[in-house]
């Protein structure tokens, strides 16, 4: 049996006048800011704080992943379309794709078959300019630095063996991480080590993502810490009065983008920080923007929920009051052999007695959503090599532990495969759903945050402070940064630190190399292993397979 792709799909499609999805949640013509037919910049005084209040937020994330992911986008879109068909108005709100990915390993990333965003294509690739606008951002500050050094003239005496402070590019490039600028004479600059990180990446990424309005956004990237003076004082993004060049950079980028499902809803894609090392969530402005339009949104937090959920829930849901009603582990047969032990080769291939092994890595991420006073369903992604006695072992184990599973086939068949899953997200919103509670408090002492993070979410028996780790500690304690949130950078492959302890692993520590601030962000990240902020191309990237004809219709991209 053939397959159409993803890209096939959408591209068969015919969408609608995105003026005709802005009606579907009262938004006036006037009111946005239309790029093309299809595309539209929302304002922010269309966040209505009370409407929010009363607005139900339901929360997508996963269980340990597999290298090719387990369709939480795909999901969040189908759950989407499933909650419309059965009446309850809901707009679904994601993060923006990456360039690097979409053209490396992954390709699309808009969803998937028939739950979809569009129009895909343009999702993907330059979309509204929001990553460039990032990327110039970031980049202008760069400059800003280089020429401080540079200069006679209100020369901070910025050492430039401590600069933090990177240049970004929206690719896979692995030459562009670690490199040395100002070589050529005196006019080109001073000399220094420096390197890029990928978009994603960038601090200017994660402060969108946590602005909550355009002062806040200047007043966040003005506290950007980029390093220290000779004599040791801390030097700040304010100090060289970049913040209000750096907003000008993001005055239209701030703005939520309006794009629409294929089955003609609502959907608001916005901001893309990694999540494995910065918040991997949309932005708190899209979020709220979502439910102050819809009674429901549905949004996805990137990797597993030790990852994912729970950066949502300590960073995002604390800083910005937001009160998620359910949360749904999006889980595949496949991953689930994977933790159960089957090789690669392998996970196609029925076996109920690694999927019952592999059980355990799902329970955990049952356990943990509980912890945030929130009720779980499970999703199972369906898969055409799953099973029936595979499927029905999750049912059952689900409902021994009071948790509803069931199958989403929102890939194959859109929302008329996600309204069982759509009632079973209303039963928990609607009978279930508490007041959430994080799992630290921000006021808590910086270690001890980071410590139960690691014994309450991964498992493990304690955390090891590496010697730099501990050093930078002390420099968190004095420059004030105590009572930041901690937004853990680790391996997403596994609950530990090393990504062969797969399933629930058990007796073991995590160490903590060193920890990075992101002091605009206002989250301090600790690094488990070594973590990679400019990822590579592999041997045949995702473009090789790409094609584009004289006609603009594009192949490969997905």
């Amino acid at each position: 049996m053939s397959y159409k792709t993803d890209i096939e799909i959408a591209q068969e499609a015919t969408l609608i006048h995105i003026k005709n999805i802005a009606k579907k949640i009262n938004i006036d013509e006037d009111d946005m800011e239309m790029y093309g037919k299809y595309k539209a910049k929302l304002p922010l005084s269309l966040i209505n704080e009370s409407k929010i209040k009363n607005s139900n937020l339901v929360l997508v994330t996963a269980l340990t992943p597999t290298p090719a992911g387990e369709g939480k986008t795909t999901v969040s879109i189908g759950l989407t379309e499933g909650l419309n068909k059965i009446g309850k108005q809901t707009t679904v709100v994601l993060r923006e794709p990456s360039l690097g990915p979409v053209f490396g390993i992954k390709g699309g990333a808009a969803g998937g078959g028939y739950s979809q965003v569009v129009p895909m294509e343009d999702i993907n690739l330059h979309f509204t300019g929001d990553f460039n606008a990032v990327e110039k951002a970031n980049n202008l500050l760069s400059a800003l630095i280089d020429n401080n050094l540079q200069s006679k003239v209100n020369n901070l005496n910025i050492d430039p063996r401590t600069i933090l402070w990177k240049r970004v590019i929206d690719m896979n490039d692995r030459a562009l991480r670690d490199i040395t600028i100002g070589l050529g004479g005196t006019a080109n600059g001073i000399p220094r080590q420096d390197g890029f990180n990928i978009t994603p990446a960038s601090e200017v990424m994660a402060i969108l993502c946590m602005a909550t309005d355009f002062e806040d956004l200047k007043q966040r990237l003005g506290d950007i810490f980029i390093g220290f003076t000779f004599d040791k004082k801390p030097i700040f993004a304010r100090d060289l009065n970049a913040e209000n060049a750096m907003a000008i950079l993001l005055k239209d980028a701030i703005k939520p983008n309006l794009v629409q499902t294929l089955e003609e809803n609502p959907a608001i894609i916005h901001g893309g920080p990694f999540a494995n090392i910065a918040q991997g969530t949309n932005t708190i402005i899209a979020t709220k923007m979502g439910l102050s339009l819809s009674d429901y949104v549905v949004t996805e937090a990137g990797f597993g929920a030790d990852l994912g959920a729970e950066k949502f829930l300590d960073i995002k849901c604390a800083a910005a009051d937001l009160n998620p009603k359910c949360v749904v582990l999006v889980a595949t047969i496949r991953a689930l052999r994977h933790h159960g032990g089957a090789k690669k080769e392998e996970y196609n291939t029925p076996n109920l007695e690694r999927v019952t092994e592999g059980f355990k890595n799902l329970e955990k991420h049952i356990e943990n959503i509980r912890k945030f006073n929130i009720e779980p369903v499970v999703a199972i992604n369906s898969f055409i090599s799953d099973s029936d006695e595979e499927v029905q072992f999750i049912k059952d184990a689900c409902a021994n532990l009071g948790v509803q599973a069931v199958l989403s086939e929102g890939w194959a068949k859109g929302g008329e495969g996600t309204q069982d899953l759509a009632r079973a997200v209303v039963d928990v919103v609607e009978n279930k759903a508490t007041q959430f509670k994080p799992i630290y408090d921000w006021k808590s002492p910086m270690k001890e945050k980071i410590e139960t993070i690691a014994k309450e979410i991964y498992g493990a028996d304690g955390v090891v402070f590496d010697k730099k780790a501990a050093l930078n500690l002390k420099r968190i304690d004095r420059l004030g940064f105590n009572d930041f949130a901690v937004c853990m950078a680790k391996t997403q492959k596994s609950f530990s630190d090393v990504e062969s302890r797969i399933g629930r692993p058990t007796g073991f520590k995590v160490t903590v190399r060193e920890i990075e601030i992101a002091a605009g962000a206002r989250f301090v990240i600790p690094i488990l292993g070594k973590m990679m902020r400019m990822p590579g191309l592999p041997s045949v990237p995702a473009s090789t397979n790409m094609t584009i004809d004289n006609n603009g219709v594009i192949s490969g991209l997905s």
